[in-house]
């Protein structure tokens, strides 16, 4: 019990003393995971809204392989993209491999399917209330994806701020791509799992308390988010606010 509160008094008393090492660690996964979720939400927030409402031959099976994506391990991922930045890889090239770029582009890959899937979610359930009105009023399947992801953008920033909760406590991807190299490849989740298994449980436990605030501090804003969206539409605000033009 001893060396228990011993280690969590250890671990407070560098959160309070603001230890560099841990301020650095703490300030790089941040960087990492705000950077991945940017170019993932980019993408997944366009690719999910038109998949909302586009309906072609084979869709059917595009959804299911993105929501089997959902499901693939983070260590998969790390796989994948390390063999792609490998020498012998196709991005080889790039010289990506342990750094910051290619952690980068793991995290973007894991959560891509993510933002997709519950954009994608999200406007065609929008797209079975408002889809039928829209297209009366001669709104092209273009505008009606933009129109209803705006309309649901209370939604989407719940989908952005999961997102990356995902991206920050990821951590098989970003051990393999990234390697762990203290001082420039190494965050919260991979430095958690070598100080633990170095035995020093301060840091170890210090970066775990962030990290759990973290997460704490994005479910409480995202059941705030949701808290006012209930207002909004219990106050009557109209649905889509916007105007098609003829």
């Amino acid at each position: 019990m001893t060396s228990f509160t011993d280690s969590i008094s250890a671990a407070l008393h560098l959160i309070v003393d603001m230890d560099s090492g841990l301020l650095t660690i703490v300030g790089r996964s941040l960087a990492v995971s705000a950077t991945a979720c940017a170019i993932a939400c980019g993408l997944g927030l366009v690719l999910g809204a038109w998949l909302g409402v586009a309906r072609f031959a084979g869709r059917g099976a595009v959804l299911t392989l993105l929501n089997t994506f959902l499901a693939v391990p983070s260590v998969v991922v790390g796989l994948v993209v390390y063999l792609l930045l490998s020498r012998s890889g196709p991005l080889g090239f790039l010289g990506w491999l342990f750094s910051f770029k290619a952690m980068v582009l793991a995290q973007a890959v894991l959560v891509l399917p993510v933002v997709t899937a519950l954009t994608r979610q999200a406007v065609e359930d929008a797209e079975g209330l408002h889809g039928e009105q829209l297209q009366s009023l001669g709104a092209s399947p273009l505008m009606r994806s933009l129109l209803l992801a705006w309309d649901e953008r209370y939604a989407l920033l719940t989908v952005l701020i999961a997102s990356f909760g995902r991206a920050v406590s990821e951590v098989g991807a970003v051990m393999i791509v990234g390697g762990n190299v203290d001082g420039f490849t190494r965050v919260m989740t991979t430095a958690i799992a070598l100080e633990t298994s170095k035995g020093d449980l301060p840091l170890a436990l210090g970066l775990g308390l962030i990290l759990l605030a973290v997460v704490l501090l994005l479910n409480v804003l995202i059941a705030l988010l949701r808290r006012w969206r209930e207002r909004r539409e219990s106050g009557g605000v109209a649905a889509l606010p916007l105007a098609v033009s003829v």
